[in-house]
């Protein structure tokens, strides 16, 4: 069986591994497929796609998980179209997971099995929490797998992300 884990991972966090950790289990491979892929280099969405796909990728391997694809999503933005977008993007899955109300409605609408993940200490690990942390020159690192910060401090993340939120502070 092969499943779909759609996030944004903006950025890739200890949430989200523990969400990759509980599914891997159970799925033969697993299609983790980076959401909003088209945004960066706001305060909301920082990393490029392919920023993510390696704070992703760097992370599962430090763990020896092997069994999954990344694919960058693209939105559209014609939620009756979307999910047959996604299928022509990703190869075939079963089930998908995602904690996106949205996203879950218009798979199960489309006849998809819809799983959604436990959130694991969700004040704590959150994308928001994680830059906020970041802006504020507070401990973030605790939050992401070293694979993670590796990149973010190879990308020069935490200096990005301090220059975009002062944007129209100005």
């Amino acid at each position: 069986m092969r499943g779909l884990f759609i996030g944004r991972f903006q950025p890739f966090h200890m949430g989200h591994m523990k969400v990759v950790e509980e599914i891997i289990g159970s799925v033969d491979k697993l299609v983790i497929g980076i959401g909003s892929a088209q945004l960066s280099h706001t305060e909301n969405d920082p990393f490029t796609a392919g920023e993510r796909h390696m704070m992703i990728s760097e992370s599962l391997n430090e763990k020896k998980i092997e069994n999954y694809y990344i694919i960058p999503l693209i939105d559209i933005n014609r939620y009756s179209v979307w999910v047959s977008h996604v299928c022509s993007l990703v190869p075939k899955f079963d089930v998908v997971y995602t904690k996106n109300d949205l996203s879950a409605a218009l798979f199960y609408e489309a006849g998809f099995e819809v799983r959604q993940p436990k959130l694991y200490d969700r004040e704590k690990y959150s994308g928001k929490e994680v830059r906020r942390r970041m802006i504020e020159g507070e401990d973030w690192r605790s939050l992401v797998p070293e694979g993670t910060a590796r990149i973010i401090d190879d990308i020069l993340g935490v200096e990005r992300l301090k220059l975009l939120s002062m944007e129209g502070k100005r």
